[in-house]
């Protein structure tokens, strides 16, 4: 039921936040800013391409591929979304595109795991190791089998910790879009 005194009124969009200083002086020419804007956000990028190709040889190619496509595009970078956005879209697309060339699909038995950081923790046995490998090994497989997007969707949001609605920005699909893809993704797995 309408209120009677009531008006509809369009839903209120944020204010847009005052350009990054590192992001225009980098898209101004400064390879400084843009070795800083590299430095910043290469282990986030390298780690999205990971989680989407696998334990593959070619993450660091195609983290390189990313930021030379990230120099490339930095110029069309409007601030309509947060940067970290930004590039995690043009972070998927590189990697799907290099994914769909067909030079990489991962190769589980012939690659090895990477170990994280330990915080000071005592390293873990090879036994743990290997348990952990295999581990690994498995979820990568299972997430082979996902269509490329309930992969993304999942790969984002459970194991990257974004939110439904970044996500949602990121692949350019409506938020109730994303939560149906992540709950068919979770049941599939």
């Amino acid at each position: 039921r309408r209120h009677p005194h009531r008006t509809w009124a369009a839903p209120k969009t944020p204010a847009m936040a005052s350009p990054d200083p590192l992001i225009v002086r980098a898209q101004n020419g400064d390879e400084r800013a843009f070795n800083e804007i590299f430095a910043k956000h290469r282990g986030d990028v390298s780690r999205l391409v990971f989680r989407v190709l696998g334990p593959s040889p070619d993450v660091e190619d195609v983290v390189q591929d990313v930021f030379v496509h990230v120099y490339r595009s930095l110029s069309k970078f409007r601030g309509d979304s947060k940067f970290s956005t930004w590039l995690y879209r043009l972070t998927l697309n590189v990697a799907r595109m290099h994914l769909r060339r067909g030079r990489s699909r991962p190769r589980f038995a012939d690659v090895e795991i990477p170990e994280g950081p330990r915080d000071g923790k005592p390293a873990d046995t090879p036994d743990e190791l290997h348990e952990r490998s295999e581990r690994v090994k498995a979820l990568y497989r299972l997430l082979e089998a996902l269509s490329e997007k309930k992969r993304t969707v999942l790969v984002l949001h459970d194991l990257e910790g974004m939110p439904a609605k970044e996500i949602s920005e990121v692949v350019g699909a409506p938020v109730l879009t994303v939560r149906t893809r992540l709950f068919y993704a979770r049941k599939e797995l």
